[in-house]
């Protein structure tokens, strides 16, 4: 449902992504500054009611239909009329060399690398990879002003419902939508709170004269340059996330915490920094009232762990744990956080720097195969292929962990080419998975010996 008034204020998360605008090429509203995922389908779809289907997801969540106006005045929101999405339909060839998940994954890279642009609504488009008549690729592409990884699920969830719906499966009529712009309004009133006062004066004493941890790049990368980012894909193999899996219910701690604790330990011994700020990306979504919203909530904390006295990974990952927990208790946005404290963003003001940002995604709704009416969908997790062209991030670098149903764990690394060889991020990611097998495996082994 419509709120009243076509102007409405910004969330502090879309003031940040104002913050990064660099016009219409790159930035946060640049043409590939994307959220993308995949789902297999199987089962015979009639592409009338698919499309409806979508039609009716943009009616549904307005911020699909909703431009951020930029060029007059103070930016806000202002929400159009529901339109039909861009449904995309290709024919993927037979070849019986290669299974169709190598297809598949090929097919998701190069969607992956395509565009869109933040002024076009809606904010959706919809590329459908078909096999044969039973069996399809659906890649959901939206722009990151608009939506999250939480929201791509929650749009997939509402999708498969609405298409159901339009078969004539007997599906629960979904509840009313909670809109972003109601978000909004909600976050204004929660940061004016005496608990937000509290958690800012937790942050300006906790990140005091902290400054975020930077690593060198490869390449001088000036502020007018374009962005061209790469993907590169690896996994922790079955025994070390096992191992991971394992140590951390030992610790009381979530396997996110350990990996956290493996990254700090990477950051500490390429930099040398004994005070390890490091930046984490978490969902954002602290109400629960707004769960099934779609938006960007997405959020990036700064962790603070001292690692200068610290003897053993144990040691390390209990320090990490206790970092992550006063992070979660006190989350604010990450534009409130770094306004507690002026020298935390002073990283991005180096030349010949980047930060390298890290995060575990745990996305709630359908991800295993689930028979929604007539159509088998399951989420396309495990991707095996790097690939030079991918979706923006706005700065830096960002490390992303998927825990897999099966125990393994996939990983992607988002980095910027101009910056970066892919020889580093290899080299990196290498590293980690050593820190972190040797110690999962000895935990009371001194850190120097990682």
């Amino acid at each position: 449902m419509d709120l009243p008034g076509d102007r409405a204020p910004l969330s502090t998360n879309l003031d940040m992504l104002c913050m990064f605008d660099k016009g219409e090429q790159d930035g946060s509203f640049g043409p590939r500054h994307l959220v993308i995922l995949a789902w297999r389908l199987l089962g015979e779809l009639d592409l009338t009611a698919f499309q409806g289907a979508l039609d009716d997801v943009v009616a549904r969540h307005e911020m699909l239909r909703t431009q951020i106006v930029r060029d007059d005045g103070e930016p806000y929101q202002k929400v159009f009329p529901p339109s039909s999405p861009e449904l995309v339909v290709v024919g993927l060839p037979a070849d019986g060399t290669r299974p169709r998940e190598e297809q598949a994954d090929d097919f998701v890279n190069e969607t992956e690398a395509t565009t869109m642009s933040a002024d076009v609504l809606p904010h959706l488009r919809v590329v459908l990879g078909r096999f044969d008549d039973k069996d399809a690729v659906c890649v959901l592409v939206t722009h990151h002003v608009a939506s999250d990884g939480v929201s791509l699920q929650v749009i997939i969830r509402d999708l498969a419902n609405a298409y159901a719906a339009r078969r004539g499966f007997p599906v629960a009529a979904p509840a009313p939508a909670r809109q972003y712009r109601e978000f909004t309004a909600w976050q204004r009133k929660a940061l004016a709170s005496p608990e937000a006062e509290e958690s800012r004066a937790y942050w300006r004493e906790a990140m005091h004269g902290a400054e975020l941890v930077d690593l060198p790049t490869d390449h001088l990368y000036e502020p007018g340059d374009r962005a061209s980012y790469a993907v590169y894909r690896f996994e922790l193999d079955r025994e070390t996330a096992s191992a991971t899996a394992a140590f951390a219910t030992a610790m009381r701690s979530s396997p996110f915490m350990v990996m956290m604790a493996a990254f700090n330990a990477l950051l500490h011994q390429e930099t040398g920094v004994d005070d390890v700020v490091s930046a984490i990306i978490t969902s954002g979504r602290v109400e629960p009232d707004y769960n099934e919203t779609v938006g960007p909530f997405f959020n990036m904390l700064p962790l603070r762990t001292g690692l200068g006295d610290c003897r053993t990974f144990m040691e390390l990952v209990r320090r990490t744990r206790e970092a992550c927990l006063a992070a979660y208790t006190h989350e604010l946005p990450f534009a409130q956080i770094a306004a507690q404290a002026p020298t935390l963003t002073r990283t991005y003001e180096k030349p010949g720097t980047a930060v390298w940002a890290f995060q575990v995604m745990q996305y709630p709704g359908v991800t295993e195969a689930e028979l929604i009416g007539d159509v088998e969908y399951t989420a396309i997790r495990k991707r095996h292929k790097s690939y030079p062209v991918t979706s923006d991030i706005p700065n830096g670098v960002l490390w992303g962990l998927d825990i897999l149903p099966t125990g393994e764990v996939a990983g992607t690394a988002r980095f910027n080419t101009k910056e970066y060889d892919e020889s580093t991020v290899v080299r990196m990611v290498g590293r980690l998975r050593r820190i972190l097998r040797a110690g999962v495996q000895d935990p009371a082994s001194p850190l120097s010996a990682l």
